[in-house]
């Protein structure tokens, strides 16, 4: 079965209301080691016809070697993408959910930063809860929307900057920590991620707060 491609269904409702459409959507929530990513995107209502990127998904659905390229072209098609970045020390301090909603005020923040014009924008967060909102004030209307890196471009170009970004950090952490070999399980939950641990204890990396050794093997 190929994976289900994205539409703009949902963000043409909303262009027809003029409204501007911002898309989160986070990456490395269920992580031991690294930072929780929140990618955002921002399309203003178009009123010709928008052509949606070749391979763009969700980026779990992306081969990793065509991921970079996909985000390239993501990047380009979205009228400015930003990341917000929560540590593993934040995550460990506030927790996951409040770490999430301060990496997504990260991101609009940053949005906002390049000089977009978001006034009367509505945020589509895929998945069912609003961290944003909680975390503090916004302006923004947040609406989440279950498989919405699956089923909206725009969530889906977010889903994968955000993967992209990530996957490079965990990349460029593998020297100082080369036993974890998070270069390739990008901080999740492999055996030998997990038997590092065992052998080595946790790293300043890791999510101190979580019962790691209980952690479900993803790999």
């Amino acid at each position: 079965m190929s994976p289900v491609q994205p539409t703009l269904r949902l963000e043409r409702r909303l262009w027809a209301e003029q409204r501007v459409v911002v898309a989160c959507d986070e990456v490395g929530r269920g992580a031991l080691a690294g930072p929780v990513v929140i990618g955002a995107t921002v399309m203003a209502p178009r009123t010709r016809r928008v052509r949606i990127p070749e391979g763009l998904r969700d980026s779990k659905l992306i081969p990793e070697a065509r991921r970079a390229d996909v985000a390239r072209a993501a990047e380009a098609w979205v009228d400015a993408s930003s990341l917000g970045w929560a540590t593993a020390a934040e995550i460990d301090a506030v927790g996951i959910t409040r770490a999430l909603g301060l990496a997504a005020h990260r991101a609009l923040d940053g949005l906002r930063s390049q000089g977009v014009e978001m006034t009367g924008a509505v945020v589509l967060l895929d998945g069912n809860h609003d961290y944003i909102s909680p975390a503090g004030a916004t302006p923004y209307e947040v609406r989440t929307v279950i498989k919405g890196d699956r089923d909206c471009a725009s969530a889906a170009a977010a889903s994968v900057v955000a993967k992209v970004a990530r996957d490079a950090h965990m990349v460029a952490l593998h020297p100082d920590a080369p036993a974890y070999l998070w270069e390739r399980n990008k901080g999740y939950a492999s055996p030998e991620h997990r038997a590092a641990i065992a052998a080595h204890g946790l790293h300043a990396h890791h999510r101190a707060s979580w019962q790691i050794a209980a952690a479900p093997t993803l790999f």
